[in-house]
């Protein structure tokens, strides 16, 4: 009878060491929303490096990052807003002001350089915070800039929080991360999103 009850608490304590973990959808499992980098441009912002030719006009070839207020400026025409648009949607506009100076101009616009992405490492790391991380950053390359796990970190236990557009906890693990093993060492993070260490 005792072993018996002593069974049922150990399994009751492995249930509730488990239970508040809350919610969450494994790396692995994960599925982005269905075309959602398809329908979505990439939106130029403040601290994005531009390059801007027109065909012919080796004079109006320009590189400018992005400033602050979200403007960059562009021979004959001065400043010009490129932040929160597409560079498509930019192109277009610079294209059509230029059609005043020049006829049928033909203009591209790339970009160079992105900013880089603010995410917040939280939990369990040796130093919480905000950090910039390249685009095309992982979990791993977060908890780096973080300085790794605290004693008392739960290995098992590292979360993304994503916003998508509901909030959703993507988990993984460690051992995946640092043995690239599944998706965990190919996903990528994004702005907006956090990582969470228990």
């Amino acid at each position: 009878m005792k072993l018996g009850r002593c069974v049922r608490s150990l399994g009751l304590a492995a249930v509730l060491s488990c239970a508040h973990v809350g919610p969450f959808v494994w790396v692995d499992d994960y599925a982005p929303p269905a075309d959602a980098d398809a329908r979505r441009d990439y939106l130029i912002a403040p601290g994005d490096l531009l390059s801007v030719n027109v065909f012919r006009q080796e004079g109006m070839a320009t590189r400018e990052r992005v400033r602050q207020d979200g403007k960059i400026s562009v021979p004959m025409l001065g400043d010009v807003l490129a932040a929160g648009r597409s560079p498509g949607v930019l192109t277009e506009e610079i294209q059509s002001r230029l059609k005043a100076y020049i006829n049928a101009p033909i203009v591209t616009v790339a970009v160079e350089e992105t900013r880089p992405i603010a995410v917040p490492v939280l939990g369990e790391v040796a130093h919480p915070g905000q950090y910039n991380l390249e685009k095309g950053a992982g979990v791993l390359d977060a908890l780096a800039a973080a300085g790794g796990f605290t004693d008392f970190a739960h290995r098992d236990r590292i979360f993304v929080l994503r916003r998508q557009p509901a909030l959703v906890r993507i988990r993984c693990t460690f051992e995946a991360l640092s043995r690239g093993q599944g998706r965990a060492i190919a996903f990528r993070l994004q702005p907006g999103d956090a990582v969470v260490v228990e």
